[in-house]
């Protein structure tokens, strides 16, 4: 089937073409051409007896014990396990508008979960762990599936504020204590940041644990175990060097394999593209660093989007992030096609591959792209275009 195709090109000429330009312009991409196939994503079916029974498993305690200086979520050691005596922080930081990017510290994360939100957009839910940036946002406000986030990473959650039922089943939640705000009682920790007269709400995570400590918030230690990590590239997989994903006609982006340093560069829409046929690109920054934002391992999640308001002028959607599904894992320049699972409420976001064995993701930190389980894939040479699709 050959079909033009504008998004990505091939590694090199790739860069090539972005190296050349200014941090402020955008990149038009060449035209692939031939698409060797266009079908649903379909999913990699495992049957139940493979994956790990419940009894295999490490059950889940409700406080992890640090035993060693690994970080369980980036496999990476940590110079001091006392660096690893708190509970991980969720900060939500915006993706749109595009005028205010770049975002601050986001590649400090150690897992950055993209997700769709309303009238095409995404948001970013970023967990800190391993390191804590003393600039972070711009901060914006919860969505439903951030309580599934918040209960599987045990989490501290920093957030902008909510729509009245959904800020209602935050406080009613069992974390209910452990959410912070902007407020007279949360400064310096959070603070206002206005460079050209954009108010951004920023975070000083360093800042944060005389907060905990004034509110009596519990910040233990957590059981946060799931995650499989290891230099070492497991067998299969497909040569893929780019990946690009679409939320929308609005919110696109690229990651494309950096061979020399064994990480994936993220590039970000640079304009609106409604029609599929001109897509351009920007490297996407961290502003603390000035630096392009880089993932150990990108991983194209499908769940289902649940509509719980769909009208001309308002869209809440929440994200079934527990059971198992299909999901594609990419790491060292292949992809690979794997299973995600969450257990339960208290489990991490776990990948298995097709004999039911933990995947290894490379150390580091990873970025998870929720899309729609009615998302759609091309497949190229080298190159994998996964486009979200919401009901």
């Amino acid at each position: 089937m050959i079909r033009q195709v504008s998004l990505l090109i091939k590694v090199g000429v790739f860069l090539a073409l972005l190296s050349g330009c200014a941090a402020g312009e955008a990149g038009t991409l060449p035209a692939l051409t031939q698409t060797e196939t266009t079908t649903p994503a379909a999913g990699l079916t495992v049957p139940a007896a493979q994956l790990a029974s419940e009894s295999d498993r490490t059950p889940t305690p409700p406080v992890r014990q640090i035993l060693s200086q690994i970080n369980p979520l980036t496999g990476l050691r940590v110079e001091d396990s006392a660096q690893l005596e708190r509970r991980p922080v969720i900060v939500k930081i915006q993706n749109a508008p595009r005028d205010d990017r770049p975002p601050f510290g986001l590649s400090g994360a150690d897992i950055v979960f993209e997700y769709a939100i309303e009238f095409g957009d995404s948001r970013f839910a970023a967990i800190f762990y391993g390191q804590f940036p003393d600039k972070v946002g711009p901060i914006r406000s919860a969505r439903h599936v951030d309580i599934h986030l918040v209960r599987a990473y045990k989490s501290i959650l920093v957030f902008g504020g909510a729509y009245q039922e959904l800020f209602d089943l935050l406080l009613e939640s069992d974390f209910g204590n452990r959410l912070v705000r902007e407020g007279p009682n949360t400064a310096p920790a959070l603070f206002r940041y206005d460079p050209e007269g954009r108010n951004y709400l920023l975070a000083d995570l360093t800042l944060l644990n005389p907060i905990l400590e004034k509110y009596s918030i519990d910040n233990q230690p957590q059981y946060l175990e799931g995650m499989r990590f290891s230099e070492v590239l497991p067998s299969g997989g497909e040569d893929v060097a780019q990946l690009g994903i679409r939320f929308s006609g609005a919110s696109y982006n690229g990651w494309v394999f950096d061979s020399s340093s064994g990480l994936y560069k993220r590039f970000s829409d640079a304009k609106n593209d409604l029609g599929d046929n001109d897509p351009q690109y920007l490297p996407l920054l961290d502003r603390n660093s000035g630096e392009q934002i880089t993932a150990a391992n990108v991983v194209v999640l499908q769940a289902v989007y649940y509509p719980l308001i769909k009208t001309a002028t308002s869209e809440v959607y929440d994200i079934q992030l527990i059971g198992s599904g299909t999901a594609y894992a990419a790491r060292d320049g292949k992809l690979f096609p794997v299973i995600w699972e969450r257990k339960d409420e208290s489990s991490v976001v776990s990948l298995f591959d097709k004999q039911g064995n933990l995947f290894p993701l490379r150390p580091g930190n990873t970025w998870f792209e929720i899309l729609s389980a009615n998302s759609r894939v091309e497949e190229l040479e080298g190159v994998r275009l996964f486009k979200n699709w919401l009901p």
